[in-house]
């Protein structure tokens, strides 16, 4: 069985400016986070392979596992953990091909009928959301609330990692729903100080389990 973070800290250089994806990387495990998470829209396959592996360096160092988002290339390529996808990404069982059996595959899944389908093409763990209202993603859809992140938690027959403007605060509640772990960008990211931030929900996570 794989081991699936609990604190999964996606990195972002679009809603602040002041780090790199690396130096994110290097102030969230310094916070305790289990898992990092390399975001990046933007840019060539060379520039986001130079940044994922200035990451996976890091990652290494110090024994944490680093999930490329979107790019099962990149995610080879570096070495990386493993991959997620979101619902209109590479499907997983194509993931799944091109990654080892050993990589982690994560899948964005809002339905019941695409959670149990993301998980039927080997999806390690499911990300699910937004749970509340969030300023990361312009595209996220509408809040869906711990109820409905309860009854997928009840439905998942693997671990659910709930994202979507989740923060110092609501962190308890949303484990206390069901919730395995969460993703945080902004929480962390756009923070004043991301390695305080990172401290503050673990202890949240930690705390309500």
């Amino acid at each position: 069985m794989k081991k699936i973070g609990v604190l999964h800290v996606i990195t972002d250089t679009t809603l602040q400016s002041r780090f790199t994806h690396a130096a994110l990387a290097e102030l969230a495990i310094a916070g305790g986070a289990d898992t990092l998470q390399f975001r990046q829209k933007e840019g060539t396959t060379r520039q986001l392979i130079a940044e994922a592996e200035s990451m996976q360096a890091i990652c290494e160092q110090h024994k944490v596992p680093l999930i490329v988002n979107d790019r099962a290339d990149i995610a080879l390529a570096i070495g990386a953990a493993g991959a997620h996808f979101g619902q209109d990404d590479m499907p997983v069982a194509i993931g799944r091909q091109i990654l080892s059996t050993n990589a982690i595959i994560g899948a964005s899944a809002r339905t019941e009928e695409k959670i149990l389908a993301a998980i039927s093409e080997g999806a390690d763990y499911i990300g699910f959301g937004p749970i509340y209202g969030t300023t990361s993603k312009p595209d996220a859809e509408t809040a869906k609330g711990l109820e409905r992140l309860r009854r997928m938690c009840d439905i998942a027959a693997c671990p659910v990692i709930a994202i979507g403007g989740i923060g110092i605060g609501t962190a308890a509640d949303v484990i206390r729903a069901g919730a395995h772990g969460i993703a945080v960008i902004s929480a962390v990211c756009a923070h004043a100080e991301p390695t305080v931030a990172t401290q503050a929900l673990l202890n949240e996570i930690l705390g309500a389990k």
